[in-house]
């Protein structure tokens, strides 16, 4: 059988209607795991879905405990064919976030596939059950259509990924050998548009920080004391505009990234951001010098998430004693985000904020494969080919995965196809997957993993060959 044949029995098994009838099941389940009364259910996940689906295609599963959050345990599907051929480790997350029934659109249940027109409506549809179900549908259809995988494959599920991935990372670390491959192939996220096939390279890393003043314990009347006492409110409000200004342009030199490369460069050129899905941008915001573009995936940004002084939901007649805000920098690789804490203080020192508390809350590091790597080029080639579209490629998501765990503590060159768009409604109500992009997707991934089981040897000799080399900056 030829790769188009394969790609042709995988198109025919998604118009047959098994895709969607196979994860209607999953969306089914109820796993939020955000909340504390779902651990049965999470389970169920992979009980009735994960272990029998994976076991149906020759991998031995084994239940892995989370050694941070023991309700939210991992699952490991292994499948080896030969020690000596690659090894591939894809990746998957069957947990959601809240379901939040009551507000979804009438005649819309998160827990029960829709379809109208070209949406599949249903928690999960787009984050992450969806995906993974198109990968593991791939792989279905490369065994039955060539008897192996040609690769060996191990595929790691998680319950927790929508409350930050608890013991991920530490499980990778304990668990290196179990988890050891040569390549990492995934889906999460979207795709740059809803009509262009994507490939990205990692993800911005992103750290959380809070920002305070206590000048005291009380309020006072604003007549009364209005001009005497400092307004803490009014003192972080100045503080948070040295650290960003008027057009959202990071003022912190040391949290900036060294400028952008003329590799990254290039490959930004020939992506547009805006079009089509989401609000409408504001061109002037952000970076001077800058595309649009180039701020989303090659800059660093700081955001105010939020701000608090005084009571907003009944403002009185006084001086706030305390104000908070909590604050988040996006970032992309070589920042020196580790440090954050330290470049915070000694910037508002300078500006005459010494009265401001730093509080650093959580951080994730940037990852980002390098974009000349011939994985890279293998990869869009074969969804160019595939798609008959151009597809896009992005150095890294503007937003952050877990893709850490895998690049870093695992050393894994890192490729993600996601299989979503921006106006998914991920995290939203009314969350649906579009069919299209969905059996778009499954026809790349059959193919990706058809000729992953061809030329796989020679492909990973060309990476380690072209990583020897020290790459390309």
């Amino acid at each position: 059988m030829t790769a188009e044949q394969a790609v042709a029995r995988a198109t025919a098994y998604f118009d047959s209607g098994e895709f969607k009838r196979v994860l209607a099941k999953r969306v089914a389940i109820r796993s939020e795991s955000q909340r504390d009364d779902r651990d049965e259910i999470i389970q169920r996940y992979y009980d009735e879905e994960m272990i029998p689906a994976m076991q149906g295609l020759g991998f031995t599963c084994q239940q892995l405990p989370n050694p941070q959050a023991p309700a939210r345990p991992f699952l490991l599907a292994t499948r080896i064919e030969d020690p000596a051929l690659p090894t591939v480790l894809c990746y998957g997350h069957g947990d959601v976030v809240f379901g939040d029934d009551e507000n979804w659109r009438s005649g819309l249940d998160p827990w029960q596939l829709v379809e109208e027109g070209d949406r599949w409506y249903g928690r999960g549809s787009a984050d992450n059950k969806g995906q993974h179900s198109v990968n593991i549908a791939a792989l279905e259809q490369v065994i039955a259509a060539r008897g192996s995988l040609g690769f060996n494959c191990k595929f790691l599920f998680e319950m927790g990924e929508e409350v930050s991935s608890p013991g991920l990372a530490q499980l990778c670390r304990d668990r290196q050998s179990e988890l050891a491959a040569d390549i990492f192939i995934a889906s999460d996220g979207p795709r740059l548009n809803a009509e262009r096939p994507t490939l990205f390279l990692g993800s911005r890393g992103a750290v959380n920080f809070r920002l305070s003043i206590h000048a005291r314990d009380r309020d006072y009347h604003s007549g009364n004391w209005g001009g005497l006492l400092t307004n803490p409110g009014t003192q972080l409000a100045n503080a948070l505009a040295c650290l960003v200004n008027q057009h959202g342009q990071l003022q912190v030199a040391a949290l900036k990234p060294p400028a952008i490369s003329a590799a990254v460069k290039a490959i930004l050129d020939d992506i547009t951001v805006g079009e089509g899905d989401g609000p409408a941008i504001d061109p002037a915001w952000g970076e001077a010098g800058l595309t649009p573009t180039e701020r989303l995936y090659g800059w660093n940004t700081l955001e105010v998430l939020s701000f608090l002084t005084g009571n907003p939901a009944r403002p009185m007649n006084a001086i706030p004693g305390s104000a908070t805000a909590v604050c988040q920098l996006r970032f992309v690789v070589d920042t020196d985000w580790q440090h954050i804490g330290e470049h915070l203080r000694e910037h508002l020192d300078r500006h005459g904020f010494p009265q401001v508390e730093v509080e650093v809350l959580r951080g994730s590091p940037a990852t980002r494969l390098d974009p000349t790597d011939p994985l890279v080029g293998w990869a869009l080639a074969l969804m160019a080919e595939t798609s008959g579209k151009k597809p896009a490629l992005l150095p890294n998501l503007g937003g952050s995965l877990p893709n850490d765990v895998f690049a870093d503590i695992l050393g894994l060159p890192t490729l993600w196809v996601p299989h979503s768009y921006p106006a998914c409604g991920q995290h939203a109500v009314d969350e649906h997957m579009l069919k299209s992009i969905a059996r778009e997707g499954l026809q790349m991934m059959t193919r990706l993993f058809w000729d992953l089981g061809e030329q796989g040897s020679a492909l990973l000799a060309r990476h380690q060959a072209h990583r020897a080399q020290g790459g390309a900056k």
